[in-house]
């Protein structure tokens, strides 16, 4: 895709337009009089730090949040959305980082949700199934309409509510990171539907931290900052720098930091270990080594590490800790022997998203700020500010609940929370999906700093560049086994793909 379909379409009316679009919340000035056309049938990519106001923009653009000032036009008509509804009712919608739909259901009743198929009030589920087949098959998108949401991998569940938006009429769809938990294979079919929408005339904004996806899909691009619109280009006529430099506004280290480290002595010795989803892995990890494990979604990673954090059990094999054998029964077990481990979703697993920043800080840690079952609230303010304070965590203060910060504020706070407490062995599990080039650059630092102070991190990406550089030792995983080991960039990134692929 070239950037000539925008570019021709440049005297066009635009399908939706802003003019000095503004959004207060309390206390936070999130969006700043922004005013920017969306032309017919164009690939607009939105790029910024989390906070710049991507996520408020899109709320508005879908009538989850009122506007405070400013106007939106919609084919050269002031409108205005006293909800959701009168979005979707233009043609507008989005399919969001964090799946929202329902796990207790079929796929083909999630893509119908709210529009069932019925005779005599009775759901006619054998022609929803039909019917959800073929537009799945329709897409390319390889799933089965009948399976339950819940049995689904998360970037299947991702395909499920782009089929679901694709189907409902869309003249405006807005793609918020659609590719952190897609497979290769899967981000092809999600590219090879948006050029077909793009060339039915779909306007479709595009949301992601990864700027190789920016170059490869978009037409235009748009830099937001502090809320503010910073500036927009073809993206033919800019490169990934100078993006880069417009989102942060201060020099940025080298993205993929890596500092030398010098290893220690042994923390953890896995010697054959098999469990659910997984068999007859051995590895180390050192204290001041970052393990990678990289392979396709299902090939076994979370299910090894899950069994070393205690979630599920062994059914062969031994671990090693310290040099001495444990058999965690409990993730307690785990967490009491200094390994913690920073889930892969962050939102359903790693934080109490309608409880205080605060609290999620200090609950690992409670415990041992109480007295006679009572918090000592000095004590607690003490730690949540400090872990703010030196993670840079962006929050009014405290006492504001996780839900209202962005993704990557978010996974600072898991990070926190697990600094608060104290371990020795880190497992992260995908910890950059959906945050910045800045965060990003936040996150690495710290893990850099963690393996100063001799801990070891095992980290599980499906984005190869990353554990590619930042690898100390680089597993990759095949059908539940390791595949191959490579050293530090010991290989190229076709050879590691390859190994994971089998071919």
């Amino acid at each position: 895709m070239t950037a000539a379909p925008a570019a021709a379409s440049a005297a066009a009316v635009p399908t939706l337009e802003l003019r000095r679009l503004d959004k207060r919340f309390a206390g936070t000035h999130a969006l700043k009089a922004v005013s920017l056309g969306f032309l017919p049938g164009e690939v607009h990519a939105i790029v910024g730090e989390n906070g710049a106001g991507k996520s408020t923009l899109i709320k508005l653009l879908t009538g989850v949040h009122p506007k405070t000032s400013g106007s939106i036009l919609w084919q050269g008509r002031e409108v205005e959305f006293a909800g959701p509804q009168d979005a979707l009712a233009l043609g507008i919608n989005a399919v969001h980082q964090e799946v929202v739909l329902c796990p207790h259901l079929t796929v083909a009743a999630n893509i119908f949700l709210g529009d069932e198929t019925t005779r005599f009030g009775l759901l006619r589920k054998r022609e929803m199934n039909r019917r959800a087949q073929e537009i799945l098959d329709g897409l390319g998108f390889h799933l089965p309409a009948d399976a339950m949401l819940s049995d689904l991998t998360i970037g299947q569940q991702q395909l499920v509510a782009t089929a679901r938006a694709a189907s409902r009429g869309t003249r405006f769809l807005v793609f918020d990171e659609p590719t952190g938990y897609l497979t290769r294979a899967e981000t092809d079919q999600l590219f090879a539907l948006i050029r077909r929408l793009h060339a039915e005339g779909v306007t479709i904004i595009y949301i992601s931290h990864r700027m190789e996806e920016i170059f490869q899909i978009a037409d235009r691009v748009s830099v937001l900052r502090d809320g503010q619109l910073i500036a927009t280009h073809v993206v033919a006529e800019t490169n990934e720098r100078d993006l880069i430099r417009e989102m942060v506004n201060r020099p940025l280290d080298e993205v993929h930091h890596k500092e030398e480290i010098p290893l220690g002595e042994t923390l953890l010795e896995v010697r054959g270990l098999s469990g659910p989803g997984f068999r007859d892995v051995s590895l180390t990890v050192r204290r001041g080594e970052i393990v990678g494990l990289y392979g396709l979604i299902g090939a076994g990673r979370s299910e090894f590490v899950q069994c070393l954090f205690g979630r599920t059990h062994k059914t062969a094999g031994e671990v090693l800790l310290r040099g001495k054998a444990v058999d965690f029964r409990r993730e307690s077990d785990a967490i009491g022997n200094g390994i913690v481990l920073l889930p892969e979703s962050r939102r359903d697993q790693g934080l109490c998203l309608n409880l205080p920043v605060g609290f999620n800080l200090n609950l690992p840690v409670f415990h041992r700020i109480s007295v006679a079952g009572f918090i000592q609230p000095g004590e607690e303010r003490a730690r949540a500010e400090k872990q703010m304070r030196d993670l840079r965590i962006v929050a009014a203060s405290r006492s504001v609940d996780a839900l209202t910060l962005s993704g990557g504020n978010q996974q600072k706070i898991v990070i926190g929370k697990w600094l608060n407490h104290g371990a020795d062995l880190f497992i992260f599990d995908e910890p950059t999906v959906g945050v910045d080039v800045g965060t990003k650059a936040e996150i690495y630092k710290l893990m850099a700093a963690l393996l100063r102070n001799g801990a070891g991190i095992i980290l599980i990406s499906s984005y190869l560049p990353e554990v590619h550089d930042l690898a100390d030792t680089l597993h990759v995983f095949r059908k539940g086994r390791l595949a191959a080991s490579f050293g530090h960039r010991g290989t190229d990134h076709e050879s590691i793909l390859a190994e994971a692929i089998g071919t």
